[in-house]
């Protein structure tokens, strides 16, 4: 006798988390591979998903005073090699084009024509072109401190791709300030960092740890990197936004400079920060079960999808008006950075359609017969509970309700996520039990192994990468809040510990 449970997505976490997690990904109809290599199509479900994440973001940053702009798709070779070391860290990764137009070949095709005087790199990121336009913006500390941002996509030629997570061109956002003092700038970067932290935490309901990346992990040519580290249901890491204070590097690389107040010329201190559609990855890995994705109410794409039941023709006008005086009630009410959103699914396909909507991850489900009319109530179902689980509701009373409700759906699914996280998190100091931590328990069904590590490391750069050599985990943050504790010896060489870190196997 067969007693496995079914869902709705197959294989289960358990059994194979990447292929559970490409098939969520389908399954909730959020996007699609592209027929151009590495990129993805993002389709509506999951555009609105990223539109309000990106609406709360972008309050938030213009509450810090920032303000938008945006600067050119490609950036010329010449400026990139400005920065050397910042160009080293994105070189294979570069799209480079070399001519501007296409012509008819020998054999009827199309050739590329034109060779360009110098070739122009399509932006990994932006600091070097940027930093162009900021030398001319910025002539005296009156300009400062200068607060910009652009939504913008970039390209990054990566060899192994997955939706959301990794592919070659991606939706972000990158943040670049230039400030006239050193500490002024740390400060920006610290507060950009909280900015994110309070994204993930408050309306992606992922909580994170914020920490400091080690020299091998810092982004090319900062001097300090800043992070939030979440843990995903395969105990994975994923970094899901950085903030990154560059000192003078970029500035003297691109002559930002300003006029002192005591009429001397300095080099100004600028910093940069970023977060992307792989926070949608997060979402996903973070809350989603066997049954598809489970959407925080915060920046669901919509809030609640109302089902209306009739087995005959004349039931219809009834039902379907109803439905329509419901959902005009319910987009009235105010919910975080907009109003209740409602989608009216009537399409006659049976039990299909509920299952289609627990898949795509809504937070609640509605289902308005003739009967649930009669005694004026509405049949719920809610995202966060078993599928099978509906409740009779008084209509008046879950209008009044809905935002309660709502917000208790957000609570939950960060409560389980910050549970998940502790149960997999270990402090250890004993070198054989890091080892066995990070040895994946079924190596057949998607590398599941420990979990998060806080272990003593000595500062040496061999001794990450020995760790990472050795088993695939790196050291995700230093992070802020670590405990005023005697450290053990470094989990890998045996010397005394100077921080206690997080290490992980990441994506």
């Amino acid at each position: 006798m067969n007693n496995k449970i079914q869902t709705a997505i197959s294989p289960t976490r358990e059994e194979d988390y990447s292929e559970w997690y490409q098939q969520v990904v389908k399954a909730s109809d959020l996007a699609e591979r592209s027929s151009v290599r590495g990129c993805m199509v993002i389709k509506p479900w999951g555009y609105a998903l990223w539109e309000n994440i990106v609406r709360a973001l972008d309050d938030m940053f213009k509450a810090t005073g920032v303000k938008n702009a945006y600067f050119p798709l490609f950036i010329p070779l010449s400026l990139l090699e400005k920065e050397a070391e910042h160009v080293e860290g994105f070189a294979k990764e570069c799209a480079v084009v070399t001519h501007h137009r296409l012509e008819k070949g020998p054999n009827g095709g199309l050739v590329p024509e034109g060779e360009l005087q110098e070739p122009l790199v399509v932006r990994p990121t932006s600091e070097t072109i940027i930093g162009d336009s900021f030398s001319r913006w910025v002539t005296s500390y009156r300009d400062l401190p200068l607060l910009i941002n652009q939504w913008a996509n970039v390209v990054r030629w990566e060899m192994r791709t997955r939706i959301f997570l990794r592919t070659s061109e991606f939706l972000w956002q990158e943040g670049h300030t230039v400030h006239t003092t050193r500490q002024e700038a740390i400060e920006r970067t610290r507060l950009m960092l909280d900015v994110y932290a309070q994204l993930a935490e408050a309306y992606l309901a992922i909580p994170v740890i914020k920490g400091r990346k080690t020299a091998l992990e810092r982004f090319p040519g900062a001097v300090d990197t800043l992070c939030i580290e979440a843990m995903m249901q395969d105990r994975k890491a994923l970094q899901a936004g950085t903030s990154h204070f560059l000192g003078q590097n970029f500035a003297k690389a691109s002559q930002i400079k300003f006029q002192t107040p005591e009429e001397t010329e300095a080099y100004a201190w600028t910093t940069s920060w970023g977060a992307s559609t792989r926070l949608i990855g997060g979402v996903i890995m973070t809350h989603g079960d066997d049954d598809g994705i489970i959407l925080p109410p915060k920046v669901a794409s919509a809030h609640v999808v109302l089902m209306p039941i009739f087995r005959k023709d004349a039931e219809r006008p009834q039902v379907m008006a109803y439905c329509d005086a419901l959902a005009r009630q319910l987009r009235e009410i105010p919910y975080g950075h907009r109003k209740i959103g409602v989608e009216i699914d009537d399409r006659d396909i049976g039990g299909a359609r509920g299952w289609e909507w627990v898949k795509k991850g809504i937070p609640l489900r509605v289902e308005i017969g003739p009967r649930d009319i009669q005694r004026n109530a509405v049949f719920v179902g809610r995202r966060d509970m078993d599928p099978k689980e509906k409740t009779s509701i008084e209509k008046d009373r879950f209008v009044a309700e809905i935002v309660r409700i709502l917000d208790e759906i957000q609570g939950n699914l960060f409560e389980r996520a910050l549970r998940f996280r502790q149960a997999h998190t270990r402090t250890i100091e004993d070198r054989g039990a890091f080892y066995a931590f990070f040895t994946p328990k079924n190596p057949e069904g998607g590398e599941i192994h420990g979990g998060f590590a806080l272990s003593p490391w000595c500062g040496e750069d061999a001794c990450e990468k020995k760790i990472k050599d050795d088993l695939g985990a790196t050291i995700r943050c230093i992070p802020f809040d670590g405990a005023a504790e005697k450290l053990g010896g470094c989990i890998c060489c045996g010397q005394p510990g100077i921080h206690r870190v997080v290490f992980a196997k990441a994506y």
